[in-house]
């Protein structure tokens, strides 16, 4: 399955060449064009039927990890974060480092010989280290080197009612997504553009969105999903299983309201569920592309997913068919309908 291979693929920001190549072996047969630029987006052109607006639809490639910033004497190897990582979900994980793949676990001080003031705070990351299983520095320097990647080693599983379990699901989804309409939509011209270190910055969103100039964006995401029980319900940003989640206004963007309408209108229309993300954290590649030149309107759907930024995100298998759905049909409506009121 396309989600299971690109989820456990390595793809930190800065480093996606694996999760690239897998993109373009997948999508290359299809487009009309595509390249990489200096950056390492993809940007791939569907031509179909020639259009009044220049539509672009985005995902980023980029997973949150580690990276290596030194070893000390022991062998044992410290680190630093690569992107938005909450220093609670580190202790006791496993992670694959480097090129090769070192497997690794991530260890602390043991409870035992911890203070009781200590017992109740999350350790800080310089109180973690990762151990290879090497005996000294120099055994350590023969398979890792300071500034190599750190990811975590997790499988993607299926479980519960249709439910998957994986790493990266921020935003492997979009780019799943996105490798499925680039294969399967006819007759609509588009850009179907995998952007890099989204998760460090929005970086490679910027170049992308100047060279598209797309006039209308969709950015497909894995977006954060907090639906547990005893939370009032205008705290729960989504809903596992409420369907596609059509952002409001985050930290990067405030979204075009009658493109928003839009996008419901067709889910409505098309018999699609669908919720509002319903919080203005966090942020996603709108934020450089509505920017970009002399502005393009954007709107992001999102696949909701628990415990986005670790090792165990979950989603619903039927919010991503969805999610899907929607897309497809909104841009079908794109060219039905036109884009006057735009």
């Amino acid at each position: 399955m396309l989600l299971k291979t690109l989820t456990e693929s390595f793809g930190l920001s800065g480093n996606e060449k694996e999760v690239r190549d897998i993109i373009i072996a997948e999508i290359k047969d299809y487009c009309t064009t595509i390249k990489t630029d200096r950056i390492g987006n993809i940007i791939a052109f569907k031509e179909g039927k020639p259009n009044s607006k220049r539509i672009m639809v985005t995902a980023h490639m980029d997973e949150v990890g580690l990276m290596v910033k030194d070893i000390d004497s022991s062998g044992l190897i410290k680190f630093i974060p690569v992107g938005g990582i909450d220093k609670r979900i580190l202790v006791s994980k496993t992670v694959l480092i480097g090129n090769d793949k070192i497997p690794g676990v991530i260890g602390a001080k043991p409870i035992h010989l911890q203070k009781r003031n200590e017992w109740s705070n999350a350790l800080n990351m310089s109180d973690l280290y990762i151990d290879i299983g090497a005996k000294s520095k120099e055994d350590a320097e023969k398979y890792v080197n300071i500034g190599d990647y750190v990811a975590f080693d997790s499988k993607y599983t299926e479980f519960g009612d249709n439910l998957v379990k994986a790493k990266a699901l921020d935003n492997r989804v979009g780019c799943a997504i996105l490798i499925d309409l680039i294969k399967n939509i006819e007759d609509i011209s588009f850009y179907g553009v995998f952007t890099v270190m989204e998760e460090v910055g929005l970086v490679g969103a910027g170049p992308a969105a100047y060279e598209v100039d797309p006039d209308i964006s969709i950015i497909l995401e894995g977006t954060l999903c907090y639906d547990i029980p005893k939370l009032d319900s205008h705290m729960i940003p989504t809903y596992i299983g409420g369907g596609p989640a059509i952002s409001l206004v985050d930290r990067t963007t405030v979204y075009n309201h009658k493109l928003r309408d839009r996008v419901v209108q067709v889910a409505k229309k098309n018999n699609i569920p669908h919720q509002f993300r319903k919080t203005a954290m966090g942020g996603n590649d709108s934020g450089r592309i509505h920017t970009s030149r002399d502005g393009s309107l954007t709107t992001t759907i999102s696949v909701p997913c628990r415990n986005i930024h670790s090792p165990v995100s979950v989603m619903s298998l039927e919010d991503y068919n969805n999610t899907s759905k929607l897309v497809k049909a909104l841009l079908y409506d794109f060219d039905e309908e036109g884009y006057n009121e735009f």
